[in-house]
């Protein structure tokens, strides 16, 4: 892919990804004077929710945009328990900053839609029928096109649709944007899609929503690609398979003799620690170079015996997305709730080792377990083996399946478990974790874990395409662009 679009007020660079060129735009706080002509003929940004991304986007937006004289405004529904919420992170009626959501999406220019998903999939009619003519309509997610999509419908004639997806949770989009504000901006890797230019300057709000936001870099995709690849991920390495992943280490180091303490170290620290860190800085090669040859020899059985098994999956995961299958599942899970909440995932006996684990960090080492590292990075890998046979841009590949993974999401499960890494995400991303983790633990447990039982060769040609995967200098061209610095989750 070869993105094509054009900007008449940010730079737009050429970044080399594997055998495809894209091109950037570069963030940083030295661009927000630029925001107002950006977002010409913008008087109101009305952000609409407040779950996951809504909190941080509306700050954000405010802070980026103060003294500029655009008003970011958010619209609840009446009587919504997050009226106060808001309230307390500074919007408010008698400011003209916080308002009722119908009203709020009348009213606006640029109306980014943040409520969960299925009550998008529900109220889209209504909202249509508020919008402006000449208005924009932002998303955060695909997820509403697939929906109309798999519907027959479609989005007004008469509005510009574009997204902005950043690539990490909400609260990680508001703590890395507070955390930069020494260093020229932080944030979180944002993708953007111009689904529909009405007006001709869909292109510029969306560039300027997304370096607004803090994003360090926006690279284009389409909102078909994003939804495919962001539902997909969700339930792939970002949440669920690792959810799996670490479920299926902890028990089999368990049964192979390793005090509960040290095989919650092995599995859940291992990854979320120095796995992690190591792929955010060096990548995912020097994970394996970083062994010794016993500890090469480990990680190769282990990434051989891992990678079919979670390829089948993700496969399957992939085809429930595109088909609408997994779409629709989220909207009939959410008329479940009134009878069924969503359940508890942190309760068992692993998790609550890691609450006494956690609480005893300083006291111990955690060295990278090869056969820990083999099975994350096998997944890892065939997520990014997937994406690119089904043709999404390498830039979208990178971000999805290794960036978000261990700079977003796996700082949030070491700093206090799998539920706060999970259930800090939408409803969406914490109903596919849920479904599809027992499916990775089952797949793994059947298969990987009995051929290292049965100290199953690795394959040697399937390791050698590990090694020289393209998504290796991919990598190593985004991580110049990560952010500079390391989240600090907080409570």
């Amino acid at each position: 892919m070869t993105s094509t679009f054009q900007t008449s007020i940010f730079s737009a660079e050429p970044l080399r990804l594997g055998i495809t060129e894209e091109r950037i735009v570069k963030g940083g706080r030295d661009l927000f004077p630029l925001l107002p002509q950006a977002f010409e003929g913008i008087r109101q940004i009305g952000v609409i929710g407040w779950s996951s991304q809504g909190p941080a986007q509306a700050q954000n937006l405010r802070d980026s945009l103060a003294g500029s004289g655009i008003i970011v405004k958010v619209g609840l529904r009446a009587g919504s328990t997050s009226m106060a919420a808001a309230e307390r992170a500074g919007f408010s009626r008698a400011a003209g900053t916080l308002g009722e959501m119908y009203e709020v999406i009348r009213e606006s220019d640029l109306v980014l839609l943040l409520i969960a998903d299925a009550a998008q999939a529900e109220e889209y009619e209504k909202i249509f029928a508020a919008l402006r003519p000449g208005a924009t309509l932002g998303l955060s997610h695909g997820f509403l096109l697939g929906h109309l999509r798999r519907v027959g419908a479609s989005f007004p004639e008469n509005v510009n649709v574009i997204g902005v997806c950043p690539k990490g949770m909400g609260p990680s989009v508001r703590r890395l944007y507070e955390q930069g504000a020494d260093v020229n901006g932080a944030g979180i890797n944002a993708s953007f899609a111009v689904q529909q230019d009405v007006t001709g300057r869909a292109t510029d709000y969306a560039l300027a929503w997304s370096v607004a936001l803090g994003s360090p870099f926006t690279f284009q995709t389409t909102l078909e690609s994003e939804y495919k690849s962001d539902i997909f991920g969700e339930r792939g390495i970002l949440l669920g398979a690792v959810h799996g992943i670490v479920e299926v280490l902890y028990r089999w180091f368990v049964r192979q003799g390793a005090t509960r303490e040290q095989a919650f170290i092995d599995s859940v620290e291992c990854i979320t620690g120095p796995i992690s860190k190591m792929i955010s800085r060096h990548g995912m090669l020097a994970v394996y170079e970083s062994f010794d040859d016993a500890g090469k020899e480990q990680f190769r059985r282990a990434y051989t015996a891992a990678y079919h098994p979670a390829f089948e999956i993700l496969w399957e995961i992939y085809d429930e997305v595109s088909s609408g299958n997994e779409i629709q599942s989220v909207i009939m899970a959410n008329k479940r709730f009134g009878r069924y909440p969503m359940g508890k995932i942190d309760g068992t006996e692993m998790w609550q080792v890691g609450a006494e684990v956690r609480a005893k960090r300083g006291t111990f080492l955690t060295p990278i377990h090869p056969v820990t590292a083999g099975v994350y990075i096998a997944t890892m890998m065939a997520q990014v083996d997937l994406l690119k046979e089904k043709g999404h841009p390498y830039s979208e590949i990178a971000n999805e399946s290794i960036i978000e993974a261990v700079d977003s999401l796996n700082p949030y499960m070491h700093h206090k478990g799998v539920a706060y890494m999970v259930d800090n995400c939408s409803t969406t991303a914490r109903l596919g974790a849920r479904k599809w983790a027992p499916r990775f633990d089952y797949n793994l447990m059947q298969n990987t874990m009995v051929a290292l039982d049965k100290d199953a060769p690795a394959d040697a040609a399937l390791f050698q395409a590990f090694l020289d995967n393209d998504i290796h200098p991919a990598l190593a061209e985004c991580s110049k662009l990560r952010p500079p610095v390391d989240i600090a989750v907080l409570d």
